[in-house]
């Protein structure tokens, strides 16, 4: 490659993750966005319920919920080549409706919401917000919906009414101030599903179909570039589909032939805590990498205990830059810039589960491709947040290392990460699988 195709590469990393997110509003989506690009790259659907046929070169996917797992079956048995794993979480930090969605309130028609995960709540304030998530239908089947434009808000109090708000600081009540307006009080005011219907009107559903839905708000102000040289992404939800991005389409850039099993796992619920049918701590991807270990013929019984000693899981999960207007919330020896690219994070207490023969494998494989890792930990008086890495690491006892790329403004509506650090991460990963 030339050097000045370089930053074009660079540019369309980023671009493609815009279109990635912006097709992503909801962890179903998400999920359907993969799958997409899974398919066109040859990967076929796998039925948990049913029996598969597996053999090397295989290209697959395993739909649970919100959760997605993607496998290319390696040409030497998982027993003896092992697994090389990257797993990320579909969801963000966002506001859920509620069953009973629909009230009134001093003359106007409002959206009762549940918080879902560390929502930073003074962000979802003035944003214009639409609503996105699945139905699921009489007959059992589920579909996707998506109100294509703004159908709710929530105001702020004015500073007239809240006259100390800039020296107090802005406190809201979860239950009290979050409801979102979505119209005014009047007899004919359309409920929330055949606001949604409306947008799925050529597949005849009627309200009267729908026996459950989950739907969540998101701002429809698409992604952006920006910065004064360009250097910046805009956008919702970069935690944590960016590291959802970044793993597709390492998987898909793999290299084949390769000798051990590629499998990357997208889980729902990381933001609550990962305790549901769908999230890490479910049986989902051991379930998968069992039947994946037993594909080869004359599997011995213990071949998923041997694969799982011989595999490698990078837990992908965005991590913090140094903020400039707060860098003493960073220990001074570990402060990740934008633009800097990959970050390795650390914690002795297990919150993230890097240790050393881990880490060693990430760095290798960044100097692979010229690049030198930053790291982050945690200041000793300060808590640790987590992620899948120390919960996966437990349930299936595989060596797994913590990474991501650094960004600001996380679990705020709209986030903020660098363009060049889009495609490093792709590459790495890819490195890692390969």
């Amino acid at each position: 490659m030339q050097p000045e195709e370089a930053p074009d590469r660079t540019r369309d990393a980023a671009r493609d993750l815009l279109r990635f997110i912006e097709a992503s509003p909801s962890p179903y989506h998400a999920v359907a966005e993969v799958v997409a690009r899974l398919s066109a790259g040859g990967f076929r659907a796998f039925d948990e319920r049913e029996s598969w046929e597996l053999s090397p070169g295989t290209r697959g996917y395993v739909i649970r919920g919100g959760s997605v797992v993607a496998f290319v079956i390696g040409t030497r048995p998982a027993a003896d080549a092992g697994f090389r794993l990257v797993g990320a979480h579909t969801d963000s930090p966002n506001l859920r409706v509620k069953p009973a969605a629909r009230y009134e309130s001093a003359g106007y028609v409002q959206l009762a919401v549940e918080v879902y995960g560390g929502v930073l709540l003074g962000t979802w304030l003035d944003r214009d917000l639409s609503l996105a998530g699945r139905l699921v239908l009489a007959d059992g089947s589920e579909m996707l919906v998506r109100h294509p434009g703004p159908v709710c808000r929530v105001p702020s109090l004015a500073i007239h009414l809240n006259r100390e708000v800039n020296k107090e600081g802005l406190t809201l009540n979860a239950e009290k101030h979050l409801s979102p307006v979505l119209g005014l009080e009047h007899e004919n005011a359309p409920d929330l599903l055949e606001r949604l219907l409306a947008t799925q009107s050529a597949a005849g559903v009627r309200p009267d179909d729908v026996l459950g839905f989950d739907l969540c708000l998101f701002d429809v102000v698409p992604g952006a570039l920006g910065g004064a040289n360009g250097e910046f992404v805009f956008s919702a939800r970069l935690d944590n589909l960016a590291s959802c991005h970044a793993a597709t389409s390492a998987l898909l850039r793999a290299i084949d032939p390769a000798e051990p099993t590629r499998v990357i796992a997208l889980y729902d619920h990381e933001e609550v805590g990962s305790q549901s049918a769908t999230g890490a701590r479910s049986g989902f991807l051991e379930q998968v990498l069992e039947r994946l270990a037993l594909a080869a013929p004359d599997s011995p019984r213990d071949a998923k205990a041997r694969a799982f000693a011989r595999s490698l899981l990078v837990s992908a999960d965005m991590a913090h830059a140094v903020h400039p207007n707060y860098a003493d919330k960073h220990d001074k020896q570990h402060r990740p810039v934008l633009g800097k690219g990959p970050v390795l994070k650390f914690n002795v207490n297990q919150s993230y589960a890097t240790e050393a023969s881990g880490a060693a494998a990430f760095v290798a494989a960044c100097r692979s491709e010229g690049l030198t890792p930053q790291r982050f930990v945690s200041r000793n008086d300060m808590p640790c947040g987590s992620t899948i890495g120390p919960i996966s690491a437990a349930r299936l006892g595989i060596r797994t290392v913590d990474v991501g790329n650094p960004m600001l403004s996380m679990h705020s509506c709209r986030e903020m990460a660098a363009v060049s650090d889009v495609e490093p991460m792709i590459r790495v990963l890819r490195r890692l699988l390969d």
